[in-house]
């Protein structure tokens, strides 16, 4: 049995039907809860990220929303949708859409909880999320849940959605776009060889991490709030420009998503027990992929948004959620919309003969590129930057939710937290050298192991939500 066959075995564990039900059980009783407040709150949610905030806390509203994007916006919109299309067929997009259209709901809880039962001292640092609000909002009998989240957390952050997987996309994308027929190479690893390309981007990258990283969350959060805006619109507009040149084709490629969700290749060949395989593949796929992407459910942003100067957890709640919609519902659907219209034809061939062997940021650049046209080298050399920068944000961002997991697990002492920021820059520094599928698993199991715990809490104090909701409502009808 190989490395990536025990991988994936744990995966299909972590990530089996009783975690999708959980993740998906958890978004539906918040929707119900919270009364549909994805939905009846959506422009009030919008109007108040930058509406100024008074009270205890390190961040602003803004600030705390981009290092939360800064995190969540990062290879999953680029690399992970792509590996979830390749893995899972088209209909994977069509369950991150149903997991975010939940998880946003989820995500206004967690973040409200977060900052209703966060720790602040008297010198004004904060600690919060997750691990807090089990602690004391289920109470101290429930601590070894919190641990365990704190524990997972860490570990998420070190070896897979923090380091690995981002360093690793940005690495692939410059080497795509420097190098894409791997001409020069630095050295070989058994059967691996690595370019010069990816070598010289993986250095940069690990060197401006040290720098940024061992500066604390405050020099994270400007970087995020200056890179994290500007990135987005770039990418955004180079998916629109792809939306508008061929919107012919979108409806298309809608029903294509949808009939593949459903199993539509399958029900043709009259195998039943296919359909169900293919079925919870796309979900499997699209729900791990969609929570890498938004982290809605995972207790991540959460810990950001502990750190927000209000006194409201409900507003910050609100402003937050507003994340799991640009991050998922805008850019992941344009990444995603992007490969269904450029490969069409080839999909319906089969996904053996559409992929040709293309993974991760190199397919998503070859649907670019084959779309917009071109020579594809400007296109590929946008890309790249889009996603090194998402990446470079979401590795700062998750050494800040890394390092709260480790400070609540070693109640604040904060030299191991220290000693934890050389081994996250190391984690980073080895990240190009693993392959693109081997660190996108890990990332997942990680992923699951820290949802089970946060979804657990968030159902048991779905009570506390509601009636959080309604009070603030009541005490502020409008904006």
């Amino acid at each position: 049995m190989t490395f990536s066959s025990v991988l994936d075995s744990i995966d299909g564990i972590v990530w089996g039907i009783p975690t999708i039900v959980l993740i998906l059980a958890t978004g539906l009783i918040l929707t119900i809860r919270a009364r549909g407040i994805q939905f009846t709150k959506f422009g009030r949610a919008f109007r108040s990220i930058f509406k100024e905030n008074e009270g205890k806390g390190e961040l602003s509203g803004f600030a705390a929303l981009c290092t939360a994007l800064s995190a969540t916006i990062g290879t999953g919109n680029i690399v992970g949708v792509a590996t979830a299309l390749v893995a899972g067929g088209p209909g994977a997009l069509f369950w991150m859409w149903i997991a975010a259209i939940l998880g946003t709901a989820t995500k206004y809880a967690e973040c409200m909880l977060a900052i209703k039962y966060r720790e602040v001292s008297p010198d004004g640092h904060v600690l919060g999320g997750p691990f807090y609000t089990i602690e004391k909002g289920m109470g101290p009998k429930w601590k070894w849940l919190a641990v365990l989240f704190a524990v997972f957390g860490a570990l998420a952050g070190i070896m897979g959605i923090g380091t690995m997987t981002q360093i690793n996309g940005i690495t692939s994308a410059v080497n795509n776009a420097f190098d894409p027929n791997s001409t020069n190479i630095a050295f070989s690893i058994g059967e691996h060889s690595y370019t010069w390309a990816t070598v010289i981007a993986g250095a940069v990258v690990t060197i401006c991490t040290a720098l940024v990283v061992i500066g604390g969350i405050k020099r994270i959060s400007k970087v995020a709030e200056k890179v994290v805006p500007a990135m987005a619109v770039i990418y955004v507009f180079l998916g629109l420009s792809i939306l508008i040149m061929n919107a012919m084709k979108i409806p298309g490629a809608f029903a294509l998503i949808f009939k593949s969700a459903f199993g539509w290749k399958a029900v043709g060949a009259g195998a039943m027990g296919f359909v169900f395989k293919q079925i919870t593949d796309s979900m499997q796929k699209g729900i791990a992929r969609g929570i890498f992407s938004n982290e809605a459910g995972l207790g991540s942003a959460p810990i950001a948004a502990s750190a927000v100067q209000t006194n409201e957890p409900v507003e910050q709640g609100l402003v937050n959620m507003t994340g799991t919609i640009i991050d998922t519902l805008i850019i992941c659907t344009m990444t995603g919309l992007a490969i269904v219209i450029a490969f069409y034809g080839d999909i319906i061939g089969g996904v053996a003969e559409w992929n040709a062997g293309a993974q991760g940021a190199v397919l998503t650049a070859a649907a670019f590129s084959k779309v917009l046209g071109g020579d594809g080298h400007s296109v590929q050399f946008l890309l790249m930057l889009c996603l090194a920068f998402f990446a470079f944000t979401t590795i700062l961002g998750w050494d800040y939710y890394s390092e709260k997991c480790l400070e609540y697990l070693t109640k604040g002492k904060m030299g191991p937290v220290k000693a934890y920021r050389w081994l996250y820059i190391l984690a980073v520094a080895i990240g190009p050298y693993f392959t693109v599928n081997a660190v996108f698993t890990i990332a997942d199991i990680f992923n699951g192991l820290m949802a089970i715990p946060n979804c657990i809490a968030l159902i048991v104090l779905s009570g506390v939500v509601a009636k959080e909701t309604k009070a603030y409502f009541e005490k502020y009808p409008t904006l």
